[in-house]
């Protein structure tokens, strides 16, 4: 808000340098003695003796208006709002225009619905064109429309209505627990859970991954997805397009979803008419490859999605990140490592799943690698899933060169091996042979990338056919969800406990109940979670009190009792002592 003192504003005088010619400049403004005295708490002033005895009193400072103290008061805002983001969902609705710190504030809840004629914008585009001295910008739309901020990933979704746009939030959330630490909102789904998942990638070439989610048209027939039919809602579709983001249900649970865009994608960039040079910037993205934009898209989803307490779903299908010039200099191992940054703090289960057909390849397999946050994240591949440094390909080209091909070459054929070494028919031979031997390679260094060898090696924690995933994921996801229940409440009645001794104890005395808590049949406070729970909570308690010096116990329990009573708790206690 902006505004000037009205009433000091009808009083001012101006004091000309030359009171003949106005034109010529004025050197100060200032009030009468008479409007001084009715106004002296508006202004700070100073007293002035003109050359013909005249009292004046110049202005030096003007109270009143609306100015830094709004700003001031936006500051808090914006300081409430950014603290807000890390305790509680926050969701800005720009159902109108939001101009300067509004623009700031509605980014900092994180999550932004736009109205599609509701721009956000810093400087107005009258404002502008007035600083740039010509009429470059036609309205505010084109500065902060949807058009600019749903691309560039400050929107994450635009609505054409205000119907549309409370709709939405409360879609939203309805996937978020009522409260920090509640349990999920189960909504009751037509959708068979123990289904099988019925659509299928094609067996080579891009695919559209929201069919993976959501299900999808194959052959003139419908077919469903992994999540249940209708209960994915993507966010920031228009930005970072080679990463698919947003919230689904699974068997009713909510989840977050991050999921890979197979095909390629094409990037825009808009001309700016305050740049005279500026140009339209097209740019493809291929897919199964994260980009600047998408690495920054997951990062930013995953953190948003721990907010909300949500469990999470990778759909690992990367092959890597793009590493070209343009991509280094865009910050690509910025927002790369944001994504490590994002899981290590992850605070519930979290899923790496490489579906049918995926394959996951060097940096892209180290950023989402479960030992990044072993608690809680989990990896596991589907029948065909294939995973290593390089694909097959590369490594042939380093690991199995020509003279290994020829030394295979000489093992399995009797005509080669029989031959002199540099004839010309042996010569021949190589060039007629080291194709196949050259695929042979290949498929012999794909064979190091399969599923077995992944279990094998214990990188993944089961492999699971794409077809029973959903009925397997979510029996996992519920047991998963009880577990960390579970270790949080150890946790909390117990924090010096280290983690062997808790996993010891987890082991030991919970397994019982485990099954039951998954199945719902049972909650927290099941008397068999709630007794070892209390005898932990007493653990600690003692070990914090034996750990103290007595003159600190002796002041705390002279805080709750008097002395008398003190001496005669003791005395009960050293008679009972006596008595064992």
């Amino acid at each position: 808000r902006i505004g000037l003192n009205e009433e000091v504003k009808k009083k001012i005088q101006v004091a000309w340098l030359d009171p003949a010619q106005p034109s010529k400049g004025y050197d100060y403004i200032y009030l009468s003695p008479e409007d001084h005295a009715q106004l002296d708490q508006n202004v700070h002033a100073v007293k002035v003796l003109t050359d013909k005895q005249e009292v004046r009193y110049r202005i030096i400072d003007i109270f009143g208006g609306y100015g830094v103290e709004c700003l001031q008061g936006s500051g808090m805002i914006a300081n409430a709002t950014s603290a807000a983001y890390e305790d509680t969902v926050t969701i800005s609705y720009i159902t109108g225009r939001s101009v300067g710190i509004g623009a700031y504030i509605s980014r900092l809840s994180q999550r932004i619905i736009q109205h599609t004629e509701a721009p956000i914008i810093l400087t107005g585009a009258a404002a502008l064109n007035k600083v740039l001295g010509r009429q470059v910008y036609s309205s505010n739309a084109q500065i902060g429309g949807p058009k600019v901020m749903h691309q560039n990933g400050v929107t994450h979704m635009v609505v054409e209505n205000d119907v549309q746009g409370v709709a939405s939030i409360l879609r939203w959330l309805s996937y978020v627990p009522a409260k920090r630490g509640a349990p999920l909102p189960i909504h009751p789904s037509s959708d068979p859970v123990d289904r099988r998942v019925e659509w299928m990638p094609p067996a080579s070439g891009p695919y559209d991954p929201r069919q993976m989610l959501t299900g999808g048209v194959d052959r003139g027939e419908f077919r469903r997805g992994f999540f249940d039919e209708g209960s994915f809602t993507e966010v920031l579709a228009e930005w970072g397009r080679t990463v698919v983001c947003g919230r689904a249900r699974l068997g009713g649970l909510p989840c977050g979803v991050v999921a890979v865009e197979t095909r390629a994608q094409e990037r825009v960039t808009p001309a700016d008419p305050g740049f005279p040079g500026s140009t339209l910037q097209l740019s493809q993205q291929a897919g199964q490859v994260w980009f600047p934009d998408s690495a920054y898209k997951t990062a930013s989803t995953i953190n948003d999605i721990n907010r909300e307490g949500l469990p999470l779903f990778i759909f690992a299908n990367w092959r890597g990140f793009a590493g070209g010039q343009r991509d280094m200099f865009d910050e690509i191992l910025k927002y790369g490592s944001y994504i490590v940054d994002a899981l290590r703090t992850f605070k519930q289960p979290v899923f790496v799943y490489l579906p049918c057909g995926a394959e996951l390849r060097g940096g892209a397999w180290v950023v989402i690698d479960p030992t990044i946050n072993p608690d809680m994240m989990r990896m596991y591949a589907s029948e065909n899933a294939k995973g290593n440094v390089l694909e097959p390909e590369g490594i042939v080209e380093i690991k199995f060169r020509k003279p290994d091909l020829l030394k295979a070459m000489k093992r399995n054929d009797s005509t080669y091996a029989g031959m002199e070494e540099g004839s010309a028919a042996a010569r021949a031979r190589e060039k007629e042979l080291l194709p196949i031997y050259t695929q042979i390679a290949v498929h012999f260094a794909a064979l190091h990338d399969t599923p077995g060898v992944m279990k094998k090696k214990q990188v993944i924690s089961d492999i699971v056919p794409w077809a029973q995933s959903r009925a397997y994921f979510y029996s996992v996801l519920r047991v998963r969800l009880a577990e960390v229940a579970v270790q949080r409440m150890i946790v909390e009645s117990c924090p010096s406990m280290g983690a062997p001794q808790r996993a010891a104890l987890f082991e030991a005395h919970f397994q019982e109940v485990l099954p039951d808590l998954a199945a719902g049949t049972c909650t927290l406070q099941d008397h068999r979670i709630v007794s070892i729970i209390n005898k932990l909570k007493h653990q600690h308690d003692v070990e914090q009190v034996a750990s103290m010096p007595v003159d600190a116990v002796l002041t705390g329990l002279l805080k709750e009792h008097s002395f008398d009573e003190l001496i005669a708790i003791l005395s009960v206690k050293s008679v009972n002592a006596n008595n064992t």
